[in-house]
């Protein structure tokens, strides 16, 4: 056998090695990186990742690495074993980094991290954003350890990642923006399932524009014979390599065991890496074999534990661990601990023990274990304990262990291992007797936190499932506290499964089960939730009543975080409701109290409601102020409020027509966001597009986000969407599609609900395009369907009236625009209504609104015969519509003008002959070339007729008669000739 197993130098992987230099290369460079390295057992993503690290000595500057890979589990999962691994380093050398973070994230950190010994008290454990806050200490710690140097993450064997560690990584890859950072992960291809946990992962991390996929592939015969001729020390027969490649596949592990064997290729094949290990593995004496045994089971072992679970005496333990290693069958992982030299043989030999010996080697490991445990609150021991308990059969054991793991996995904010260790629990709870006496809860305790977990997590439907289970083992004539709780549980998951009536009656059967005069936290949390739910479907009303006694209930209780969330809801619905002044003083008290207890999500969450609703109210330019104080308070780690601010500043600088900070802020690509945050990006690049001109993008951002909205029941997103989707079908001449789009989201807001600034919007949209549905059919003669248009306008406005009087300056400036789209849709456009609308526009500082409006008021004096007056407002319009960066609105107004022959350099008509009465009675903006095109077509000519006929190229040609179908709205050549001969429009 060969002295040693693997090559002294790096074999192959040049372009490997290359891609990851570049990666690093780029993350130094402040352009974060992620890199999946894939490949299959035995293939060398250790050995690559390794070699990697071995380079960072010649660099300028060398990164700081953080190294740490996931851990087979018997049965169960460790919360966040990669990011132990990896941090724990820090913490024992006393990193400056962490001395650096700030209270908060220490805080949160020490929950993970008990030897940090942190004075500060760790977030509460009912905080269903304390795995989030967790998430942003850890994100802050990244940031701080970048600063100096370039940071590598290493996250090895993600095939076994637990869930917690799984959502971490989700949430880095969408978080990092401009750190020095590279992630870099290792799976194991082959063992990804068509249901394996990773797989979903992975989609969503390569949908991110920075990750990059390398798939390691096994040697070629070129590289297996330089790594033969490195391990031999000399170079390898002919025979020898193809025996060895036609039995390994090129894979460097399997290689290294047929040669570790002692077979060289020949004699009968091994059927699997497993057999070739083996074969090594009875060559090692009874002692030898026992502890390899034994850490099979442990994986990593010190000498000590060995010992006590072999009996074997000290001398001759040092003996057999010496041949062990001396075999290559063991290596030192640490200081303390020996482990296999792959996993793949650590699960060899596992897999070879019977049943009875792999059984007593769990108890006896779990009893270790249990008697060494310092403290119950240490998730690793007690997860650990769980799952050789579990492996050895002894169900009482595994399932007070179990219990006192998923405890501990709550304490660190692990949800989704809380979630699967309590429903464990759950699953051996029927078969061990007494299981009550036995336990720190009872049976309904542990449904509620598997249901907490679950909700936590995000899984709102088995949460609901669990806490249905739990009400039924109540009685709430026994017991009204608890089951009020149980209840107000499930209220949540109902309304974030969209079941929002549903959950509002759930809450309020809550609340009617807790006296009135109940000063607990409970019932004051509840009645703030109540009141925002209410204020998100628009009942602004309702919610303001039900803030105010959430307030007192807070108050009563001394509870402030609840009082800052009441004071937020309370602010926003006082606005809504037309009483600004005291809904800005509420929320400015929300953001403080938030602010005094570091309370950054809170604080943030009501900068952008005073924002929005400052924006909604017409005080535009001061929600412009407010969104960019806000976002200068919000540090970045708390990357959803911060991304949240930055979109909101995108939103009020589009509104007061600074496009340039608008496109700045717009926030990160929608692929690296989730949830609310994705509608709320898709939104805003769907409106910042729409105002420059580009359609198709604006059509794709909302096409995208459509799916998101349908289960939406807030007005904010599906009148949002109705209105840009309405709009960009209209500018594409779907208007039948514009109008099912905005009826659509009229239906879908709730008839009764106060929310009439959404209203307003999207009936304004709504009476636009009944406006263009009516001028179309007047132009082909279509009465009834002029007549039908007519009539749903007139329904609009009326909308329009009843909202301008709930409303504020924003609603009538609809209003006024609704006027003048009526009077557009009865064939009688005003100037003088479309100017009262850009007055009113320009009076609440909106100045893209106001552009449109001028526009309109142009095209109107043209239909009059007011060349003068329309080249006035043009002109004016024109300089407005350049000064935003509206390109769709500049070209409209520069075919206006070239049709009407208007001056608007000069601000007044040409002194040029009118137009023909043809031109004058052209409403689609036709060039006199296109009329000449639109002629032909009209005669039945081709492309190529056409292109022969006026001197021009046959492409050409058939760009002219794209463009004059869509000005046309009509779909056909044969449909253009019909409306060309009917309005002698062609000449």
């Amino acid at each position: 056998m060969p002295a040693r197993l693997t090559s002294s130098h790096f074999v192959g992987r040049t372009g490997e090695l290359s891609e990851l230099d570049l990666a690093l290369r780029e993350a130094a460079d402040r352009r974060p990186v992620l890199v999946l390295i894939g490949g299959d057992s035995g293939v060398g993503k250790t050995r690559l990742v390794a070699e990697f690290q071995r380079r960072f000595a010649d660099r300028d500057e060398v990164p700081v690495v953080l190294r740490g890979d996931a851990a087979s589990q018997v049965d169960g999962e460790l919360p966040y074993a990669p990011l132990l691994s990896a941090l724990r380093p820090l913490v024992r050398r006393r990193d400056p980094a962490l001395d650096g973070l700030g209270r908060a994230s220490r805080a949160a950190l020490a929950a993970l991290l008990p030897d940090l010994d942190d004075t500060e008290a760790p977030p509460e454990r009912d905080d269903p954003a304390a795995q989030l806050r967790l998430f942003e200490s850890l994100l802050d710690l990244v940031d701080a350890l970048s600063q100096s140097s370039p940071l590598v993450l290493i996250l090895e064997d993600m095939h076994w990642a637990d869930r917690s560690t799984r959502a971490f990584v989700a949430f880095l890859a969408r978080s990092l923006r401009e750190e020095r950072v590279l992630l870099l992960l290792t799976f194991r291809s082959d063992e990804l399932h068509r249901r394996h946990p990773l797989r979903p992962l992975l989609a969503e991390l390569e949908r991110l524009e920075r990750t990059r996929r390398i798939e390691l592939e096994p040697f070629d015969r070129g590289e297996l014979e330089e790594a033969l001729t490195d391990i031999l020390g000399e170079p390898p027969p002919p025979q020898l390599v193809e025996r060895l490649y036609s039995r390994s596949e090129g894979n460097p592990l399997f290689i290294e065991e047929l040669l570790a064997a002692g077979l060289d290729g020949r004699g009968a094949a091994p059927q699997s890496l497993r057999d070739a290990f083996l074969l090594r593995m009875e060559r090692l004496s009874t002692e030898a074999q026992r502890a390899v045994r034994a850490i099979a089971v442990g994986r990593l072992l010190g000498e000590e534990e060995i010992a006590e679970l072999t009996g074997i005496e000290h001398e001759a333990l040092h003996e057999a661990l010496r041949e062990a290693v001396a075999e290559q069958v063991l290596i030192a992982c640490d200081e303390e601990r020996l482990g296999f030299r792959h996993a793949l043989l650590n699960e060899a030999v596992y897999d070879d023990l019977l049943p009875g010996e792999r059984g007593e080697l769990h108890l006896a490991l779990a009893r270790l274990y249990e008697e060494r445990m310092e403290s119950t609150d240490d998730v690793e021991a007690a997860t650990m304990i769980a799952s050789h308990y579990s492996a050895a059969g002894d169900q009482p054991a595994a399932l007070r262990a179990t219990v006192q793991a998923a405890l501990a996995a709550r304490d660190v904010h692990a949800h989704g291992e809380t979630a699967d260790l309590a429903e464990r629990a759950l699953e051996l709870w029927p078969r061990v007797p007494d299981a009550a006496q036995m336990l720190p809860l009872d049976h309904v305790e542990l449904l509620t936190l598997a249901a907490e977990a679950q909700g936590d997590g995000g899984d709102w439907a088995r949460s609901e499932v669990l806490v249905q289970s739990a009400l039924r083992e109540l009685d709430p004539e026994d017991d009204p506290g608890r089951y009020a709780m149980l209840l107000s549980r499930l209220a949540r998951a109902q309304w974030l499964l969209n079941r929002g009536i549903e959950g509002i009656q759930t809450a309020q059967r809550a609340l009617a089960m807790l006296p009135a005069d109940d000063d607990s936290r409970e019932r004051a949390s509840l009645l703030s939730w109540l009141a925002r739910t209410r204020f998100l479907r628009g009942r602004f009303r309702d919610a303001m009543t039900e803030a105010e006694e959430a307030l007192a209930a807070a108050t009563a209780a001394r509870d402030e975080a609840v009082q800052s969330e009441a004071l937020n809801t309370l602010g926003i619905a006082q606005i809504a409701l037309g009483r600004v002044d005291d809904g800005v003083a509420r929320l400015r008290d929300a953001i403080a109290i938030a602010r005094e207890h570091d309370d950054v999500d809170e604080a943030a969450y009501a900068a952008a409601n005073l924002s929005d609703l400052l924006s909604l109210a017409g005080r535009t330019r001061e929600a412009l102020a407010v969104a960019r104080e806000g976002l200068a308070a919000t540090p970045r780690r708390a990357i959803r409020s911060y991304d949240w601010l930055t979109m909101t500043v995108s939103a009020a600088a589009f509104e007061v027509g600074d496009w340039e900070l608008s496109r700045a802020h717009l926030g990160p690509p929608p692929s690296q966001l989730v949830g609310l945050l994705l509608i709320f990006r898709q939104l805003r690049g769907a409106e910042l597009a729409l105002g420059v001109g580009d359609d198709e993008f604006a059509s794709r951002c909302l096409e995208e986000l459509e799916p998101h909205v349908i289960g939406s029941s807030q007005p904010q997103w599906i009148g949002g969407l109705g209105a840009l989707l309405g709009e960009v079908r209209r500018r594409q001449r779907d208007l039948l599609g514009a109008r099912a789009a905005v009826e659509q989201a009229l239906d879908r807001m709730e008839v009764c609900t106060d929310d009439v600034m959404r209203i307003a919007r999207v009936a304004a949209v709504g009476l636009r395009v009944e406006a263009d549905i009516a001028q179309r059919a007047r132009d082909l003669r279509e009465k009834a369907q002029e007549r039908d248009a007519v009539a749903r306008a007139r329904l609009h406005l009326q909308r329009l009236r009843a909202a301008a009087q709930e409303g504020g300056a924003v609603e009538r400036a609809w209003r006024a625009v609704g006027a003048a789209e009526l009077a557009r849709a009865r064939g009688k456009s005003d100037p003088a209504l479309w100017l009262t609308a850009a007055e009113k526009w320009e009076a609440i500082e909106r100045p893209y609104h106001a552009v449109v409006a001028r526009s309109q008021a142009a095209e109107a004096a043209v239909e009059r015969g007011d060349r003068s007056a329309a080249a006035e407002q043009a002109a004016a319009a024109l300089k407005a519509a350049q000064r935003l960066g509206s390109r769709w609105l500049v070209d409209e107004l520069e075919a206006l003008a070239d049709r009407a022959r208007l001056d608007l350099d000069a601000g007044a008509a040409r002194d040029r002959p009118a137009v023909d009465a043809v031109a004058q009675d052209d409403p689609f903006g036709l060039t006199a070339r296109e009329r000449q095109v639109l002629a032909l077509i009209a005669e039945g000519a081709t492309n190529r007729q056409i292109g022969a006929a006026l001197f021009m190229a046959e492409k050409t040609a058939s760009v002219h008669v794209s463009r004059i179908l869509s000005k046309l709205g009509v779909r056909s050549r044969t449909q253009a000739a019909a409306v060309a001969h009917r309005l002698q429009l062609s000449q």
